[in-house]
């Protein structure tokens, strides 16, 4: 399973306090906590006007880069940001996101077509969210067939299914866990990812409905998301999932993260 930390985000109220006031410590602290619980890639969002989104990335990444070897995942809703922001990571990442909306897959494809950068892709198109596999799946195709124009191979691109709310369409899960299914089938090297919090979305409780999402979809096929990889009880369930699904053998994973301590029962403290 390839975690995406999610910390680093100034959408995320106490990262936007410190973005605002540029505490530096808070951010690094951040990093390192999320290195510290085996994330495989830090998202990296600044969440603020695109006049100044390049110039808060850099100093951003800057002190990231400083105390972290993992690679960044680079989040903009703008593909111009992200192109600009491209060279200031010191090692390929993943680039977060694109979709079949406008213009974004041939702004930035043709910049990471001959690097080693993985990227997000979202099924959805100009007209929002596609409300049937049927069509995601149009969307997917189309994301497929500019992806071979550029010379992309499906082992480096990270498809969104996406997810909306459960508390308004109940067929949340069902969709994404068929649209995962038929793209895996589809393409056995590609990467399935997703975020968490939407499902949720104004429910009571919400981590418990991310947390069985988390598990499910992986059992779909998922075998990427965009989570906080310091919650042990999350982490504790990936762990736990990819072992009972085959994708660790002999359990090895699974106890060498307890001997760890990054799963299972809260260290006692001294």
């Amino acid at each position: 399973m390839i975690l995406i930390g999610e910390k680093l985000n100034g959408s995320i109220p106490a990262m936007g306090r410190a973005i605002a006031n540029r505490d530096e410590a808070y951010i690094r602290r951040i990093a390192q906590r999320q290195e510290a619980a085996g994330a495989d890639y830090l998202d990296v969002c600044a969440s603020v006007t695109e006049d100044i989104e390049v110039e808060t990335l850099k100093w951003i990444l800057d002190l990231v880069q400083e105390v972290s070897d993992v690679p960044i995942c680079l989040d903009s809703p703008s593909p111009e940001t992200i192109v600009k922001a491209l060279p200031l990571c010191k090692k390929p990442g993943i680039v977060n996101s694109v979709s079949m909306e406008g213009n974004k897959i041939d702004i930035i494809f043709p910049v990471i077509a001959d690097t080693k950068w993985g990227c997000v892709a979202l099924l959805c198109d100009d007209k929002g969210i596609p409300n049937s596999v049927e069509r995601r799946m149009e969307a997917f195709h189309g994301i497929m067939a500019k992806a071979k124009e550029y010379g992309i191979a499906p082992s480096r691109l990270y498809i969104d299914p996406l997810v909306v709310t459960l508390s308004t369409d109940e067929t949340a899960f069902s969709m994404f866990a068929e649209c995962a299914r038929q793209i895996r089938a589809e393409y056995p090297d590609i990467h399935l990812t997703s975020g968490l919090s939407n499902i949720s979305f104004g429910l009571p409780a919400r981590k418990l409905i991310n947390q069985a999402f988390m598990v499910l979809a992986m059992a779909a096929g998922m075998d990427s998301a965009i989570v906080d990889p310091t919650n042990r009880d999350m982490l504790g369930l990936v762990y736990a999932a990819n072992a009972l699904l085959e994708q660790d053998e002999m359990c090895l994973d699974f106890i060498q993260a307890f001997r760890e301590g990054l799963i299972g029962p809260e260290p006692k403290k001294a």
